[in-house]
Order: C-alpha cells, then sequence, then structure tokens
C-alpha cells in the first residue's frame, strides 16, 4: 500500500500559503474484510468526509452545512462512481497484465486540487499506485494535462482530450466549489498560523569523538516549513542528512528535525555550521549557528540554559539565606 511518508510528500506539492482538497481512494483486488472501495476527503490535513462502496453515501466527518447535503451526495456520486469504476477496470488489467496470484492486491489513488494563496484555483493533481508500486502521475493546469508518468496503457491524443474534458467540466470545478465552502466551514483550524519553536541540539559521541548537531522546528501550523543546514555558507547535501521528515504533534501541530554527524576531523578543520528557517509566520528567515566547541559532550543549547538559570536561581537563594540570617541576628 502507499505508505505514508509517500502520500505526505504528494501534500509538499502544493504551494506555501495555499490550501488544498485531496482525495485518496482505495480500490482492492480480491476478497477482504473491508470495503471494495473506500475514499478518505483531506481539506489541507483534516479529514472531512468519507465515502465506500458499501453505503455509496458521503459521510462527515468535519462541520458541514445542511443546505448543502443534497449537492454534496450528488457530487460524491459522480465523481467517486467515476473514480469506482476507472480503478475496477485498472485493477482488473494489472492484475491481468501482471500475472498475479490469487490473493489480495491494492490499487490506490490521490487526486486533488488547491487554492493558491492569491485566492485564484490552482492546478488538480493525480498521483496513483498498485500494490505500492509508483504506477501514474498527471497535472491538470486549467489548459492542457501533463503527463509526469503514464499508466501501462497508452496516453493517446483521444484519452487526453477525453480526460481534459472531464477535468475541466466536471473533476476540477467540483473541487474547487468544495473547496471553498470547507475552507469557509473550517477557517478557525485550518487558516490559523502558529510560530515554530526552534531547538538546537549536540550531541558528543565518545567512541569516535565526533559529534552529533540537530536543528528541531515544532510547534508550527500550517505545515508548510523549508529547514536547512549550512556547512561554511553552503547547504549539506541532503545523502549526508538525517531526518527532515515532517511529523505531527498531538496538539495539532507539527515538527521537523534536521541531523548532521560531523566527524573529528571535521571538528579539527574549524567549520562554520548554521541552520535556516522558513516558515508562513516568519517575516524574514531564522538563522541560527552552532558553535561545536562552546558545549560540554553530551549537551544541548536548551540544557546549557536551564543550567545556567538553575545556577542564577541558586545565587538569588543563598543570597536570600545569608540577608535573612543577618536580618535575625540584628
Amino acid at each position: 500500500m502507499l505508505k505514508l511518508a509517500y502520500l505526505l510528500s504528494c501534500f509538499t506539492v502544493v504551494n506555501a500559503g495555499s490550501h488544498s482538497l485531496m482525495a485518496f481512494a482505495t480500490y482492492i483486488v480480491g476478497r477482504a474484510p473491508f470495503p471494495e472501495f473506500s475514499v478518505v476527503v483531506m481539506l489541507d490535513d483534516m479529514q472531512i468526509g468519507y465515502y465506500d462502496s458499501n453505503t455509496s453515501k458521503f459521510v462527515y466527518r468535519s462541520h458541514s452545512d445542511p443546505k448543502y447535503y443534497n449537492d454534496d451526495q450528488k457530487d460524491a456520486a459522480v465523481i467517486f462512481q467515476d473514480t469506482y469504476d476507472d480503478m475496477k477496470m485498472k485493477g482488473s488489467y494489472a492484475k491481468k497484465n501482471f500475472n498475479l496470484t490469487e490473493g489480495v492486491h491494492v490499487y490506490q489513488r490521490l487526486v486533488g486540487c488547491e487554492l493558491l494563496n492569491n485566492g485564484k484555483p490552482g492546478p488538480l493533481h493525480f498521483w496513483g499506485a498498485f500494490d505500492g508500486q509508483y504506477m501514474e502521475e498527471f497535472t491538470y493546469d486549467l489548459n492542457n494535462i501533463h503527463v509526469e508518468k503514464p499508466w501501462i496503457t497508452s496516453w493517446d491524443q483521444l484519452k487526453r482530450l477525453n480526460l481534459k474534458l472531464l477535468y475541466e467540466n466536471i473533476y476540477h470545478p467540483i473541487c474547487i466549489k468544495v473547496l471553498l465552502r470547507y475552507l469557509h466551514l473550517e477557517k478557525n483550524h485550518v487558516m490559523r498560523k502558529v510560530k515554530p519553536r526552534v531547538r538546537l541540539m549536540r550531541k558528543k559521541f565518545l567512541d569516535s569523538q565526533g559529534l552529533q548537531i540537530s536543528c528541531l522546528a515544532t510547534g508550527f501550523y500550517p505545515r508548510h516549513i523549508n529547514l536547512t543546514l549550512f556547512r561554511d555558507d553552503q547547504p549539506v547535501d541532503d545523502d549526508q542528512i538525517t531526518g527532515g521528515e515532517i511529523l505531527p504533534n498531538g496538539d495539532g501541530t507539527y515538527q521537523m528535525r534536521k541531523n548532521l554527524v560531523i566527524s573529528k576531523e571535521e571538528l579539527r578543520e574549524g567549520h562554520n555550521y548554521n541552520c535556516t528557517m522558513r516558515h508562513l509566520n516568519l517575516d524574514n528567515k531564522l538563522n541560527i549557528i552552532f558553535d561545536t566547541d562552546k558545549y560540554d559532550q553530551g549537551g544541548s543549547f536548551s540544557l546549557s540554559l536551564v543550567s545556567l538559570l538553575l545556577f542564577m536561581l541558586a545565587v538569588l537563594i543563598i543570597t536570600l539565606f545569608k540577608w535573612m540570617k543577618r536580618s535575625a541576628a540584628d
């Protein structure tokens, strides 16, 4: 099945500051204790609805407006029945042409539109995978369909024209209409802005005498963020960095951590390291400099600050105790 990391990476295609409405559809080939076809509908990172082939009804998972109930059911019937039929056909085709044995196989699809930060409709994106294998991708940009990865069957001009008409007249208008409606209903959630908090951490390795530096941004919303580690003002190559996934916190915000291991030899070379962060709630990029010589083994910036505060508190208590003792003697 599609992995969560892949699914989340697809959401990064939408532009920072924009909003998206995405439908994550699953079709099961074979016998399973689940509906043959199901869809989860997401507004940004919030589930707003669910649909499956057992009930053929759109079920609300968030706020809704009763006056649009019939419209929502009609739109769901048109969109999801067409999606169901198409995925069923392609699932059967894949099973036959891949010579798959009996058992359960899964065809999944992520498709949706976005509203740009200038308020104008953006493109519609489409991804598909069969048994976890990335199979197809295309984008409808209001003018044409751009195929990045075609399905195993050919894409001729007639198919392109039919799909263009389908997305131009049905899929995209309905998607934008529903996106605008739910964006209004859920604006207190999806349009809120929370600034990230940053922690800089350092961990020394006893065996190698090297160390790991980490930059953690946490507590931010929305999830779009750009966190970059630099060495001597040059971005560190991705293959040298661990982490980097955007992960959810328990309070509805997000976090991202990036780690870099610095060898003993690199420490002797005296490179300069820093971390920069860009987020919608920051007017300018935030730049934090690492001092790899300043902190003791296993420490971190936040731990050093706590230690300093505890020391100051101890000094204050001792001073207050001496003053009280002197006052009692007088």
